[in-house]
């Protein structure tokens, strides 16, 4: 009875590692973009004779846009350079928080964040410079060790798992215990000890120590790396009048077919042990299909509600963004931030005016009003534009105007976006009649 036990633990405990395994798969596929995920799912159908892999067939003459047929132009859709990993932690940043002291602080701990995700610094000289209390720094730390990739703004290897295993519902239980109390014992393979210490057969330890092995000791590696010549689009946006409707691209939809003639054949003839093969091959091909399915199925939900955010600049390309910040998506799905900022980084959305990249609809507010700072622009540019040349409006008028408005902007802040438009000063855009 004993034996039975330990032995429907241990399986309980290889399921509980092999869930892990898949979930951990299941989120990399859904930060990958097309191209990275058409190279994953390339690689997997080589080991799995199963997999027949029908990668997006590219059409760089015409492509449909509702009922029309325009020409697609994939120069533009070329992107200007990989995205860094300072610029993917700054970028979060400005997604998820206001502009108060621990963001800035964050900003500053960022700078010291090398390519590896590690973060290198003096603790007290930057309280020093900043002027910031203990307690503060480690709140800023708390926050910037929570962004995206897991893992980063560590300071040493331990921390660095640790962080990654905090975050994964589906660590083994002690794993994150093993790391903290006994790094030194896993690093120099005291697995033995390990055991006897902590209660544990030989075989749950051994599960421990390949989940650990699974973690990511660099967490800032495979930023900056080269790009896909052009974008695929993952989706498309139709406009009819006044009426939006999102849809999946399929020309970059990826594909699977099941190899069935070659598993009909194989299975007739099969002993026990090729059964099982195939039985396996089999599982992981319908697990690998649901996956991309669900992959598919999320970003498509994240962009309908892109779009219900940003309805009036998908009507109107002049118009402005609204305030849009990665937990307001995340709320409304139910869905960690993390998911969203998965499903919009490297994933573009096409329409009829140009192909945009999802993490380019957030917006962050410019103050506690429902106020962006591309909306107050758009209101500058339109205040100009109907103002009598003879008596042109001031900037302290427009911070009025923006005030009556519903927008509170400083006058400085309004000659700071009026610059950004190339717009010159009211005394320069006087006309005498």
């Amino acid at each position: 009875m004993k034996f039975q036990q330990g032995y429907s633990q241990a399986q309980q405990q290889t399921q509980k590692l092999a869930m892990t395994q898949k979930l951990q798969q299941a989120i990399q596929m859904l930060q990958y973009n097309t191209e990275e995920l058409r190279d994953y799912v390339e690689t997997v159908s080589l080991e799995n004779p199963l997999i027949e892999v029908v990668a997006p067939k590219i059409r760089s003459d015409l492509t449909m846009m509702g009922n029309r047929t325009e020409k697609t132009d994939f120069i533009g859709q070329i992107p200007d350079q990989h995205e860094s990993l300072f610029e993917y932690l700054i970028n979060q940043i400005h997604l998820n928080y206001r502009d108060t002291f621990l963001r800035k602080l964050m900003l500053v701990l960022v700078e010291y964040v090398d390519i590896n995700g590690y973060l290198k610094i003096d603790e007290d000289e930057i309280k020093l410079e900043m002027g910031a209390t203990d307690i503060q720094l480690l709140d800023a730390l708390t926050l910037l060790q929570q962004l995206d990739p897991p893992g980063v703004g560590a300071r040493d290897l331990q921390e660095c798992l640790m962080l990654q295993t905090e975050r994964d519902d589906y660590a083994p239980d002690l794993a994150y215990l093993l790391l903290e109390e006994a790094f030194d014992k896993i690093a120099n393979h005291r697995f033995e000890q390990i055991g006897k210490e902590y209660n544990l057969t030989m075989v749950q330890v051994q599960e421990i120590i390949d989940y650990i092995r699974s973690l990511n000791p660099f967490p800032g590696a495979g930023f900056g790396e080269s790009v896909p010549d052009f974008i695929i689009p993952d989706l498309s946006l139709i406009r009819k009048e006044d009426q939006l409707e999102v849809l999946s691209n399929k020309r970059g939809q990826l594909k699977l077919n099941f190899n069935e003639s070659y598993f009909m054949r194989l299975e007739q003839q099969a002993d026990a042990e090729t059964k099982e093969y195939l039985k396996e091959k089999f599982q992981q091909y319908e697990w690998l299909k649901r996956t991309i399915g669900q992959r598919k199925d999320t970003i498509l939900e994240v962009g309908k509600l892109i779009v219900k955010y940003q309805r009036p600049f998908f009507l109107d390309k002049k118009g402005a963004l609204k305030p849009l910040m990665l937990k307001d998506i995340a709320k409304e799905l139910e869905v960690h931030e993390s998911t969203i900022s998965r499903a919009v980084n490297g994933k573009y959305i096409e329409t009829d005016f140009g192909v945009f990249e999802l993490r380019s609809f957030f917006v962050n507010k410019i103050s506690d009003e429902d106020t962006s700072a591309d909306e107050v622009k758009q209101l500058i540019k339109k205040f100009i534009d109907e103002e009598n040349k003879n008596k042109p409006l001031s900037d302290q008028k427009i911070a009025d105007m923006l005030k009556t408005n519903g927008q509170k902007v400083s006058r400085r802040t309004v000659a700071k976006y009026r610059e950004a438009l190339g717009i010159a000063s009211s005394s320069k855009r006087r006309r005498f009649d």
